[in-house]
């Protein structure tokens, strides 16, 4: 008998809409998904889409492995089907630990669509995506870790009342502003962010930073967003935020 197969987006940045499970064999099953669009946009006049994440459960596999082709149906359609060419999807099965993610190396595309076949060996959860996920709650727990070496403010709150977080460090003349995420789906960004502040305020060394941090923070003044779109990323948007404002779009004129 064929194992079950059910397909969620259902968690923190996820986005995926199932289309169809075709069970081929006992072997052998086809899901066809598509990538759900932001919310449309009124100055780009698109609705964006790219950036996906699922969680695959399997059920009653007695007899391993089990094959499973998934077929990316729309991506075409998304705002950048350019990068598809040179993608690798990510695969878990722990969406919370960044360092267990591995590229499906079968990835490809063709026709249109974004194809990779992965073998799931026993019951459980594996999830996919773009690229591995930065939780809004790993987010917060960064700020946390932050707030003990240096001083953290609120530059606002997002439409859906989450705070917009900069972390100001050193004492310099020279004022540098480093933001992320202005594209919530552009997850490797906070991924950055979490390295960058890791190593300028020490957050793995107790607070002490190496000779060319110390000049960095003598010379200039930093202020780090490490998520500039926080509604975005937990709605698992590619670009826009709640409303559908693409943040790298609409910049304020002055005064």
């Amino acid at each position: 008998m064929a194992p079950t197969v059910s397909i969620s987006d259902s968690f923190d940045g996820g986005n995926i809409k199932l289309i169809k499970v075709i069970s081929k064999s006992e072997e052998e099953t086809d899901v066809i998904l598509h990538v759900k669009p932001d919310v449309y946009t009124q100055l780009e006049q698109i609705a964006h889409m790219q950036y996906f994440a699922f969680r695959v459960m399997i059920g009653k596999l007695t007899e391993g492995p089990h094959k499973i082709n998934y077929v990316l149906d729309n991506a075409e359609q998304t705002s950048y089907p350019e990068a598809w060419s040179a993608a690798t999807v990510f695969y878990s099965s722990n969406v919370d630990d960044v360092d267990s993610w591995k590229r499906n190396k079968d990835t490809r595309y063709h026709d249109g669509k974004l194809l990779w076949t992965h073998e799931h060996t026993k019951n459980g959860s594996t999830y996919f995506s773009y690229f591995p996920p930065f939780s809004y709650s790993r987010h917060l727990n960064l700020v946390s870790k932050c707030a003990e070496f240096a001083n953290v403010e609120t530059l606002g709150q997002s439409l859906e009342g989450r705070e917009i977080e900069c972390i100001t460090v050193g004492t310099g003349s020279s004022i540098c502003w480093i933001i992320h995420r202005q594209h919530p789906g552009e997850t490797m960004a906070e991924h950055f962010a979490e390295g960058l502040l890791t190593r300028m305020l020490g957050l793995d060394t107790e607070g002490q930073v190496d000779d060319q941090v110390t000049k960095l923070l003598e010379m200039y003044t930093f202020h780090i967003v490490p998520c500039m779109c926080p509604d975005g990323g937990v709605k698992g948007h590619l670009r826009t935020n709640a409303c559908g404002a693409n943040l790298n779009r609409e910049w304020s004129t002055k005064g």
